[in-house]
C-alpha cells in the first residue's frame, strides 16, 4: 500500500513538473517570439525607409522632402502591424486595442485642433509642393526664402535673413505668392517726363539705357508706351524680362540709370508744383 501511494505521489509530482516547464517552454517561446517578430519589424521598416527615401535621391527632378515623409509613414505602419502581431500572440484581442485607440485619438484630436490642423495643412503642403525649400515666397503678409517644411510649421528667412516662422495653417490657407517658379520675370517702371520734353528723345534715351544692360532680354520685346498723362508729367510706362534670380538689382539699377540718362539728355523730369494766382484788388 505504502509502496503504491509512495509511486502515485512520485507520478503526480512529475505530471506537476511536466505541466510547469511546458507552460515556463511556452511562456518563453512566446516571449522569444515576440522580440523575433519586433526584431524584423524594425529592420524591414528601416530597409523600407532606406528604399523610399533613396527613391527621391536617385532622381533629381523629384522632391526629397515628399520622399523622406513617405518612407517615415512606411516606417511607422510597419512597426505598427509588428505589434499588432505580438500582441495577437499572446492572445490580446487587436480589435478591441484597436478600438481603444481609436477613441483616444478621436479625444486627443479634439484637444488639439489647432495642433492638427497645422499638421494636416502640412500633408497637403509636402503632397502638393505649392512651395520648395529654396523658393523666394511671400504667405500670410510674410516674405523670405522657404529654409524648412515640416508638419507644424514653415520656416523663411526674410530679406534682412531674419528667422520667420509661419504655422502651416496659415500657408495653406492663404494666399501663396511663389516668385521662384517662373524661371524670367517682368520688371516694370513708370517714368514721367515733362509736357516740354520731346517725347521721341525720351523714348529712346529709355530704351536704349535699359537693352544696353545684359540683364535685359530683347525678346519677348519690351514694352516702352506713353500711357498716362498727368497733372504736370507725361508717364511712360516701360515693361522688360530679365531673369527671376535678376529682377530686384536690375529694377533698382535701371530706376537710377534712367534717370541719370535723361538728365544727361536734357530732358525734363518734372516735380509736383503748384501754381498760386492772386487775384486783384
Amino acid at each position: 500500500m505504502n509502496d503504491w501511494m509512495n509511486t502515485e505521489l512520485w507520478q503526480g509530482n512529475t505530471l506537476a513538473d511536466l505541466l510547469t516547464l511546458e507552460f515556463l517552454a511556452s511562456t518563453f517561446g512566446s516571449i522569444l517570439g515576440a522580440i523575433v517578430i519586433l526584431l524584423l519589424g524594425w529592420i524591414i521598416s528601416s530597409w523600407l525607409q532606406h528604399r523610399v527615401q533613396n527613391l527621391g535621391k536617385r532622381n533629381r527632378h523629384l522632391d526629397e522632402m515628399l520622399f523622406d515623409f513617405l518612407a517615415s509613414i512606411v516606417r511607422y505602419v510597419v512597426i505598427g502591424f509588428s505589434v499588432l502581431f505580438v500582441l495577437n500572440t499572446f492572445g490580446v484581442r487587436t480589435t478591441s486595442v484597436v478600438a481603444v485607440i481609436g477613441a483616444a485619438g478621436l479625444a486627443i484630436g479634439l484637444a488639439l485642433q489647432g495642433t492638427l490642423s497645422n499638421v494636416a495643412a502640412g500633408v497637403m503642403l509636402i503632397f502638393f509642393r505649392p512651395i520648395k525649400i529654396g523658393d523666394f515666397v511671400e504667405v500670410a503678409g510674410e516674405m523670405g526664402t522657404v529654409k524648412q517644411i515640416n508638419l507644424n510649421f514653415t520656416e523663411l528667412a526674410d530679406l534682412s535673413n531674419v528667422q520667420v516662422i509661419v504655422p502651416n495653417s496659415e500657408v495653406w490657407g492663404n494666399v501663396i505668392t511663389n516668385y521662384s517658379v517662373n524661371p524670367t520675370r517682368r520688371a516694370e517702371w513708370t517714368f514721367g517726363v515733362g509736357y516740354g520734353a520731346n517725347l521721341k528723345t525720351a523714348e529712346d534715351i529709355i530704351r536704349d539705357t535699359i537693352m544696353a544692360d545684359e540683364r535685359a532680354m530683347a525678346d519677348p520685346a519690351p514694352f516702352i508706351q506713353v500711357t498716362n498723362l498727368n497733372d504736370s508729367s507725361v508717364d511712360f510706362l516701360v515693361r522688360v524680362w530679365c531673369n527671376a534670380s535678376d529682377y530686384f538689382a536690375f529694377k533698382a539699377d535701371m530706376t537710377r540709370k534712367v534717370k541719370e540718362a535723361l538728365d544727361d539728355g536734357g530732358v525734363d523730369i518734372p516735380f509736383p508744383t503748384r501754381t498760386i494766382v492772386q487775384a486783384a484788388e
